[in-house]
């Protein structure tokens, strides 16, 4: 019989491969942004988010914060990586203004972080404390993440038209959401299961919705070609992962 141990590993690796594929969906975006030799109209705003939505579940899965957790660190510190890589990318295509905001915004995050670390170490003692903490401040970034496609949900029903909202996107995001909620539910992580409780239950509202307006929504996909394909990561999220 697998214990509760070996499960959660299991689950925690297959939650690690569908996150790794959720980093990796802005793929098409960034690889136009080389080709065009410009950011055009895209921003940077969601992989600014995800990063420090990364530092931070970096951060909870130290041993001396939330024990047993080096699967979310894995993920999470490759997903930070990644999402470094592409802001290196928009920086380089940018222009002045992009750049400024690329790098204030990056600087405000890491001054941030830095104050919560010396604050958790410092005052808080046991890995109780410093996991209601540091969990807290993940739950508000990761609920934040998995929420923010409501935008393009709306877009979606004003235009009954599903071409601004991949279903690929969509999908991944349910999918990363169920498999981190039963993540935590093995060995029960009250932070972990809140913030991806709302993240599948996000994904599966995006999936209705999807699935109604390609049957029901509109078919006119005039302009579809004229309109950049904005892949992004919407929690962004896996966010960082989780």
């Amino acid at each position: 019989m697998v214990n509760a141990t070996v499960a959660r590993n299991i689950v925690g690796i297959i939650g690690n491969v569908i996150s790794f594929g959720l980093f990796f969906s802005p793929l098409p975006t960034f690889w136009k942004i080389i080709k065009r030799k410009t950011v055009e109209e895209f921003k940077p705003d969601p992989y600014i988010a995800t990063v420090l939505n990364c530092m931070f579940w970096i951060f909870y899965g130290m041993p001396f914060v939330h024990p047993d957790s080096v699967l979310v660190v894995t993920i999470n510190g490759i997903g930070l990586v990644i999402e470094l890589a592409y802001l290196a990318i928009f920086v380089f295509f940018a222009d002045n203004k992009g750049r400024k905001k690329v790098g204030v915004c990056l600087l405000i995050e890491g001054i941030f972080v830095a104050i919560i670390v010396v604050i958790t170490m410092l005052v808080l003692h046991g890995t109780k404390n410093r996991s209601l903490m540091v969990g807290i401040i993940c739950d508000i970034f990761n609920i934040m993440m998995y929420v923010s496609p409501l935008t393009i949900m709306k877009k979606v029903i004003t235009t009954k038209s599903v071409k601004y909202m991949p279903f690929t996107l969509s999908l991944a995001n349910f999918l990363n959401g169920c498999i981190w909620t039963a993540y935590a539910l093995v060995k029960f992580d009250i932070y972990m299961l809140i913030s991806n409780g709302v993240g599948a239950v996000s994904g599966f509202l995006q999936l209705i919705l999807y699935a109604y307006y390609s049957v029901w929504g509109s078919k006119d996909e005039e302009n579809t070609d004229k309109e950049p394909n904005r892949i992004q990561l919407s929690t962004m999220r896996g966010r960082c992962e989780v």
